[in-house]
């Protein structure tokens, strides 16, 4: 006998969310190291429009990654709690690059062409995460339970 896991297809679109989520944690893991290797680059986690460096960089980024982290495993496993996550997420993101736009100096900025590519990734993969949960939020599982959402 199959249980309901195992008898259904897995979400193509949830799947690659999660994966993608999961890859933004472990970018965020690796930014104390990154700065690091290069302490001149720009590598370091933007936090509300400004890079950060040294320890707060080494602190906010892994915490940042915990949460992607969260996000991608309610992701994967179809969990209710994980709506609340893509949504602030989602807000975050559009605040951060526009508090970047206008707080990073005009010589650290990357060129324009850059950004407006970054932008529409980072805010379609958000966004679009954020909106694909909540349309499908019948389909997420309450975690207490694994019953499915009412």
């Amino acid at each position: 006998m199959q249980d309901d896991e195992t008898a259904r297809p897995r979400d193509r679109v949830l799947t690659a969310l999660a994966v993608m989520m999961g890859l933004m944690a472990l970018s965020n893991f690796a930014k104390p190291i990154t700065q690091l290797l290069d302490p001149g680059g720009s590598a370091g986690f933007v936090l509300l429009g400004s890079r950060l460096h040294g320890a707060a960089n080494a602190i906010v980024g892994p915490l940042f990654g915990l949460y992607l982290a969260a996000y991608a495993y309610g992701a994967w496993t179809r969990r209710r709690w994980v709506l609340p996550l893509a949504v602030a997420y989602a807000a975050y993101v559009i605040l951060n690059l526009i508090l970047f736009s206008v707080r990073e100096p005009v010589e650290r900025k990357p060129p324009a062409l850059f950004m407006t590519l970054y932008a529409a990734v980072a805010i379609g993969v958000s966004s679009g995460g954020a909106c694909y949960l909540a349309r499908r939020r019948d389909r997420l599982e309450d975690s207490r339970k694994g019953r499915k959402a009412t």
